[in-house]
């Protein structure tokens, strides 16, 4: 971290001391909670002692703070989430016909054998690994293309 020279210093200053000794892997077009945490401890350490900084700001501070790690953990179970679902999607396809575009970009047909799961779950078919999101289409195994049979039933008796 770079040190600050004068005796007395402002939160501009202090704000500047904190990031110029901190390097984010994303460049300095996006700050992290660990360089917002720097941020509000160079604030505190650095302040005029004359004129110290109003505890309601550093209050607003640390409850914006916890709300971007809040965020931040509740994208993390949403990316989760998704990829449980996905799973429990490509797993359900398993014995089903299913259309999709094959890796030449050609439509094919054929019936699901295994599931891989995972993050992006890929689906057996055949020899081919499919992408669960090239399928187009879903049917009974061994009716690509039909509709379910209905059943003959007579109304009002």
């Amino acid at each position: 971290m770079t040190s600050i020279t004068s005796g007395v210093s402002t939160p501009m200053s202090a704000t500047a001391a904190a990031t110029t000794g901190t390097t984010s892997p994303l460049g300095n077009s996006q700050l992290d909670k660990d360089t917002f945490l720097q941020l509000l401890v160079a604030q505190m350490r650095y302040q005029d002692p004359s004129k110290p900084a109003d505890t309601s700001a550093f209050l607003s501070q640390t409850a914006q703070f916890t709300e971007v790690e809040k965020m931040e953990e509740l994208v993390k179970q949403q990316g989760q989430l998704l990829a449980s679902q996905l799973s429990l999607s490509a797993s359900n396809l398993v014995g089903k016909t299913i259309s999709y575009t094959g890796p030449d970009g050609t439509e094919a047909v054929g019936v699901v054998t295994s599931a891989s799961l995972g993050s992006n779950p890929t689906l057996k078919v055949g020899n081919t690994d499919v992408p669960l999101s090239s399928v187009k289409e879903v049917t009974s195994a061994g009716q690509p293309g039909t509709a379910p049979a209905s059943s003959d039933s007579t109304e009002g008796n």
